[in-house]
């Protein structure tokens, strides 16, 4: 699945669940480290866990971040 994030620096979000994990997680644009550590650390987790980690996370003083915006797909790509 493609996701375009809003309010933070990475410009697209692709990943797939299959059984519920997440999978294959990849970034387009943003903070290279953070986002490539963010995809590392939920690959293969439930997609409902990586969601209640994830969601309400901020960068700085904006209202949402790119874990955030991950957590938005997925809830997405789940139907919620």
């Amino acid at each position: 699945m493609h996701f375009t994030p809003k309010g933070v620096c990475s410009t697209g979000i692709d990943f797939e669940i299959e059984d519920g994990k997440v999978k294959n997680v990849q970034f387009t644009r943003g903070c290279s480290g953070n986002t490539q550590g963010v995809a590392a650390l939920i690959e293969g987790m439930d997609a409902e866990d990586a969601i209640s980690r994830l969601k309400g996370i901020k960068c700085g003083f904006k209202d949402t971040s790119c874990p955030d915006q991950l957590a938005k797909a997925l809830e997405e790509a789940l139907g919620r």
